[in-house]
């Protein structure tokens, strides 16, 4: 693997940092600006926004500039972003920061997973992806619980100029390890990025993105009252738990890169299926604090095991526009998170108790796994037709020079 990864894994890196560390900075935040903390909640969804915004409209608009450049951009926009929110005098001025920091978010992952797949041989394509990622997972191991205990400790703004910092590291980085490559010979423009969108299979491909990821950002945003209320973890014990999700989170990504290079649907429907198994199970897990912590560490495997076949579908379901493509796939990760959160609350509001967003989470992954299979149904049902349109397009040439002739 070509260390121009490492580059990619630490922008990915101060991404995940920044996107996750707010949910355990809302209390500081909203002691210091003086609002409540719903109010400060929103500063999470205005990152979201931004994500889902950003990740389509500047992947088509950078269509035609070279990939390392717009690496390099996408990432100064991402520090401008965090040394704003540092600086932000109050909540509006921080809410429109925080939607300027997500505005890179999903066109970094998306054009550095094009830039990623290019760089190695076709076999181990889904494990380039799947580098790239690690950064994102670290982060929910090392990243967020540091930069948490640096806000805590010395104010949440010192938390953002830190992942500025992560940030410049990673400008240094992609613009030394990152080759020099040429404009896009085959991009069309914004019209014709957006023209590779209308293709079936790639709105089955993020379907699947947003309800197989819905399904664990289901379970996953109420972890902390299971872990508490049903497990009976004390509350300081949480921020531990979470760095094991980070850690079933990273080895899910890792092996998931290298069965997606063997076999790349066979992948995504295993883990799409043990992802309903174990939410399945967590309301039997979560009665002990031994198995919770089995359970919160298998919900990070079986999630993330489908990331890098996830994203490396949709590239190849949009061939003629993969780094909008990539970019539209990060979007549907963000729609699946707000989705999956708001579909968890209205199972615990409905009153089904603590642990039912992990079983609404369930019924979403079998979701999932219905819109895999429609997918895979449209291809092999596309798949003859193809063969017949290749077969005839190779004896036109043919029949016409044996006319000349």
């Amino acid at each position: 693997m070509p260390l121009a990864l490492l580059a990619l894994a630490v922008g990915a890196f101060g991404i995940g940092t920044t996107e996750f560390v707010m949910m355990g900075l809302l209390p500081d935040v909203a002691d210091d600006l003086h609002i409540s903390i719903p109010s400060a909640g929103h500063l999470v969804s205005a990152y979201a926004l931004g994500v889902v915004i950003g990740a389509p409209l500047l992947a088509a608009v950078t269509a035609r500039m070279s990939r390392r450049t717009v690496l390099i951009s996408l990432m100064g926009l991402f520090v401008a972003g965090n040394a704003l929110s540092a600086l932000a005098p109050d909540n509006g001025w921080l809410l429109a920061a925080r939607f300027l920091s997500g505005l890179p978010h999903g066109a970094f992952f998306g054009v550095g997973a094009v830039v990623a797949t290019n760089m190695v041989a076709p076999e181990r394509k889904a494990r380039s992806v799947s580098l790239m990622f690690l950064g994102l997972t670290v982060a929910n191991v090392a990243g967020v619980p540091v930069a948490t205990l640096m806000g805590q400790n010395l104010g949440w703004r010192a938390t953002f100029l830190g992942v500025s910092a992560i940030g410049l590291a990673a400008i240094a980085a992609l613009a030394l390890l990152i080759p020099h490559d040429h404009e896009h010979t085959t991009a069309q423009g914004l019209r014709g990025e957006l023209a590779a969108l209308r293709s079936l299979p790639v709105w089955l491909s993020l379907g699947t993105t947003v309800a197989g990821f819905g399904a664990l950002f289901s379970a996953y945003s109420y972890i902390t009252p299971m872990l508490t209320d049903a497990a009976g973890y004390a509350g300081a014990s949480v921020t531990l738990l979470l760095a094991l999700f980070g850690v079933g989170a990273t080895a899910g990504n890792l092996l998931g890169g290298r069965l997606a290079d063997h076999s790349l649907r066979g992948t995504l429907f295993g883990g799409l299926t043990a992802l309903v198994v174990v939410l399945a199970l967590f309301p039997l897990l979560m009665r002990t604090e031994p198995t919770a912590a089995v359970a919160v560490i298998l919900l990070g495997m079986a999630a993330f095991a489908t990331g890098s076949p996830l994203q490396l579908m949709v590239m190849e379901k949009a061939a003629s526009a993969p780094s909008l493509a990539s970019s539209a796939n990060q979007a549907a990760f963000n729609l699946a998170n707000a989705g999956g959160a708001w579909i968890g609350g209205l199972a615990l509001a409905a009153g089904f108790g603590v642990t039912s967003p992990a079983l609404a989470g369930a019924a979403l992954a079998v979701l999932g796994l219905a819109v895999a299979a429609l997918a895979y149904t449209v291809d092999r049902r596309r798949a003859p037709a193809a063969g017949r349109e290749r077969i005839v397009a190779s004896h036109v040439p043919q029949e016409t020079e044996a006319v000349h002739h």
